[in-house]
């Protein structure tokens, strides 16, 4: 079974083994009952089983929906709260002196000098220090004035370039009260995405930090010919005599004392309607330059009726750590769910996170042990990152505890494999784990790309709660699936939000057909309120992925391919762009090679690639440091770390292992890599190599390895 495969191998004697079994048995036994009549069980194994979502008819390519919205799909929060601005008046009324928004306050900064002479900034931080609902209304009303004074006009685009942080939901839901359409651009862009997406969209004021006014605008702003206010969200920036002529910098602080003084009084503000756009965000952008997602307040507000709609008990008494990207759909749908539910939001940054985080001070509190969440959203590479650093820290054990944590770890991957819990295990072995992430987290939202069955199944183990994978694109508010929180299943997405309709469409080129036995597969298109307008001034893209069917529902064209379960529950399966047709015709899934050897502790990234010119497979691999320099230790060669890396003769070693997990996983024999290249330097979104998703850019990668790809492939690539 699939549960044998993810299970840990240990080295305990068999006779110790056998009495062990035999005590696990007798206390499984008598726990049964009690625990049986007590947790609540019956309900949440009866529920795991249901049907989730089922055809709305019987034909083939028919849309399926959630058994929640069969007849009709949701599309709005609370009755009459149609625009974004009326869902926070609800919510602040509803909360008022609750608290919403948290930042902790910094206590201390000093440079650290490492061994390599690299100097690293390091910050000790305080509490967590809030704004209630009341607060944030009065600042985001007092902003929109502030801006409308600087000239800023109903539905014209304004942009913010921002880190995830308080004031950036407090502008956000200023121009959503004003109805400014908010152009979002990710922090960590290149120069030519930052301009293209600014001079696309005709800003004239952009919303910033001073950190990112002085590393990214200061280069960029003279090729901005229109911009003529910035505002830092984070007081003063140093003077700049280079600023061009005409553009003023101003502090967010000063734009809302403009607006409180504002007479406006004899003014009715433009108030949005649910069509008008309330985001225009750019994609980060997997191929080719960012496009411009524009998207409503009506597909915002169905996207998030329908992502609340999958989180039992959401309320009052949750907290929510934002870090991530809120230029990321994820991000801003999950703080907009919380936000609408009286839940409070905690900032924070992947630098500040945990207790081992690279800006955290040595024995200072990370932001999740001082906050201590209760819900938290993930990119795959995140909690990528976390399995493997838990795994590495369990093999530097003593053999007694390795052998009690993995007994632990693959008896509870029993137990939820049938729907059951483990509490003692849970209090005894996992609680360590789970502090890592605070201790109190009830649901991890996971999103962004494909989650392994194993990294998925160690989080269920370790960190004691469900992880709640969802299946959405920036074209659909962020919204398409999620799994229920009962459904303990790796490797499925989830049935439909109640939201919106998904149906498969034939894909004759990768042979999958909505006809298909056991399971209907073809490609992903999602309908329903949530889909957006379209592409910023990109008509024939937007023709391209958008359809509108007989009875006038709105339909994204996804490109990735999925099938149907018997219970209405979604899986991906491929992707259109990911599929390479090879010189002998067989068709090669590089998601589903990358997939089948991520997950090694000596990968920490791979980028598989072939050419239809050519019969075989090859890859990029960023090694894990620690790993290879073991594996290169055993095999007796010495180097620095490049010269490791660019070794013809460890790149064989390393093949040898990817050529059994490649078996293992069950990979065809002309989809397991002939030849890779070990890249000495990680892939980061600075480097441009990877979205802020962590997602691959293919093209960029290849244009990157074109060398390598010339010399793994002979000189005559196409």
């Amino acid at each position: 079974s699939q549960a044998a495969k993810m299970k840990l191998k240990h080295n305990i004697n068999p006779v110790l083994l056998q009495f062990i079994n035999f005590i696990v048995l007798v206390y499984s036994l008598v726990t049964y009952i009690p625990w049986y009549i007590l947790s609540g069980s019956k309900q949440a194994i009866a529920k795991a089983k249901q049907v989730k979502a089922r055809p709305v008819n019987n034909k083939p390519g028919g849309a399926y929906r959630s058994v929640n919205s069969l007849h009709c799909l949701a599309s709005v929060l609370y009755p009459g709260c149609d625009t974004l601005d009326k869902v926070f008046k609800y919510a602040k009324t509803k909360y008022k002196d609750k608290k919403l928004l948290g930042t902790r306050e910094i206590l201390k900064e000093e440079d650290e000098i490492q061994p390599s002479g690299k100097v690293f900034k390091k910050v000790i931080l305080g509490k967590y220090t809030w704004l209630s609902y009341e607060d944030v209304y009065i600042k985001a009303v007092n902003f929109g004035n502030g801006l409308a004074v600087l000239g800023q006009q109903p539905k014209t685009n304004i942009a913010i370039f921002c880190e995830t942080r308080a004031e950036w939901m407090i502008a956000a839901q200023a121009c959503f009260m004003c109805n400014y359409q908010l152009v979002t651009l990710y922090a960590t862009l290149g120069g030519p995405a930052i301009v293209h997406g600014l001079n696309e969209t005709e800003v004239t004021t952009i919303i910033t930090s001073k950190e990112l006014m002085q590393t990214k605008l200061k280069e960029i702003v003279s090729q901005v010919p229109l911009l003529r206010h910035i505002i830092t969200v984070d007081g003063k920036p140093t003077t700049w005599s280079e600023f061009p002529k005409g553009v003023i910098v101003h502090t967010m602080a000063s734009v809302q004392a403009m607006g409180a003084k504002a007479d406006t009084g004899n003014k009715q503000p433009s108030r949005p309607v649910p069509s008008d756009i309330a985001v225009i965000m750019y994609t980060s952008g997997s191929t080719g330059i960012p496009k411009g997602v524009m998207i409503s307040h009506c597909n915002i507000i169905a996207g998030i009726t329908g992502m609340a709609e999958r989180i039992p008990n959401l309320g009052e008494k949750d907290i929510y750590i934002g870090y991530l990207p809120l230029a990321h759909v994820l991000e801003l749908s999950a703080e907009l769910v919380c936000l609408s539910h009286g839940c409070r939001i905690g900032y924070s940054s992947p630098q500040t996170l945990a207790d081992q985080s690279s800006k955290i001070k040595k024995g200072s509190k990370g932001d999740v042990t001082t906050l201590k969440p209760t819900l938290m959203a993930a990119v795959p590479e995140i909690m990528d990152r976390i399995y493997k650093n838990v795994m590495n820290k369990v093999n530097e054990m003593t053999s007694f505890q390795r052998n009690l944590f993995i007994l632990a770890y693959n008896y509870k991957m029993e137990q939820i494999s049938k729907g059951y819990t483990t509490p003692l295990c849970d209090s005894l072995i996992f609680r360590k784990v789970r502090m890592l992430l605070g201790g109190k987290i009830r649901v991890l939202l996971c999103g962004g790309a494909p989650l392994s069955a194993a990294t998925q199944r160690f989080m269920n183990i370790c960190f004691c709660c469900p992880v709640g994978q969802g299946y959405g694109l920036t074209e659909s508010a962020g919204a398409g699936t999620i799994t229920e929180v009962w459904d303990y299943t790796t490797g499925r997405v989830g049935a439909p939000l109640v939201c919106c309709e998904i149906k498969l469409m034939n894909w004759e080129e990768g042979g999958y057909y909505n006809t298909d036995k056991p399971y209907p597969r073809g490609e992903i298109l999602i309908g329903g309120q949530n889909v957006t307008v379209g592409y910023y001034k990109n008509e024939a893209r937007t023709k391209k992925d958008f359809t509108v069917d007989e009875n006038g529902q709105r339909w994204l064209h996804t490109g990735d391919i999925g099938e149907f379960h018997h219970d209405g529950c979604l899986k991906i399966i491929d992707r259109k762009k990911d599929l390479v047709k090879l010189q002998a015709g067989e068709y090669v899934s590089l998601g589903k090679v990358e997939a089948a050897l991520k997950n090694l502790p000596l990968v920490d990234n791979i980028c598989a690639y072939a050419s239809s010119f050519h019969s075989y497979v090859i890859g990029f691999v960023v090694p894990n440091q620690k790993e290879l320099a073991e594996l290169a230790r055993k095999k007796g060669f010495k180097g620095t770390w490049e010269e490791i890396c660019n070794s013809p003769e460890m790149e064989k070693e390393v093949l040898k292992v990817l050529a059994e997990a490649a078996v293992a996983a069950n990979l065809e024999k002309f989809e397991i890599p002939v030849k890779i290249r070990l890249s000495p330097d990680p892939w980061t979104p600075e480097t441009g190599l990877v979205t802020d998703a962590f997602k691959l850019k293919r093209k960029e990668l290849t244009a990157f390895y074109q060398p390598d790809i010339e010399r793994m492939y002979g000189k005559n690539v196409k």
